[in-house]
């Protein structure tokens, strides 16, 4: 937890992806492990919360309708450079080739759908605590 005007705040995690029953599992895999999770079903609506929060971390869907997560992390990546190296991507595609270039280039963590809750934990605990 942090402190915000001496007030403990719980970290943040924002969970932007359109398949809901998964997001809502992960959100209620995190409010146990005492994370403050939020799920936002699209990239542009995302994009506009990325803006009035304040977050630790990103668990975000790569191919969404709209906006996908790629388009979703560039425009964050501008505006709040420190948020996007807290990016945590998921997919659903067994072979993304039209993503892969992305993950390589970006090194953040990508995990495949039916995503290890375990790994997810994993991943969102290093990247909401490194400070």
């Amino acid at each position: 937890m942090d402190t915000v005007n001496g007030i403990l705040r719980r970290k943040h995690v924002l969970i932007v992806d359109d398949d809901i029953p998964l997001s809502w599992s992960l959100k209620e895999m995190l409010e146990r492990d005492g994370y403050e999770a939020t799920i936002v079903p699209d990239g542009t609506l995302a994009l506009k919360f990325v803006q009035e929060h304040q977050l630790d971390a990103v668990v975000c869907d790569l191919q969404m309708s709209r906006v996908e997560g790629d388009l979703l992390y560039a425009t964050v990546e501008r505006s709040n450079p420190a948020l996007a190296r807290r990016f945590i991507f998921i997919t659903g595609l067994d072979d993304y080739p039209l993503f892969q270039k992305f993950i390589d280039t970006t090194q953040l963590p990508a995990l495949h759908k039916p995503v290890a809750l375990d790994a997810l934990r994993g991943e969102v605990l290093r990247v909401a605590e490194q400070g």
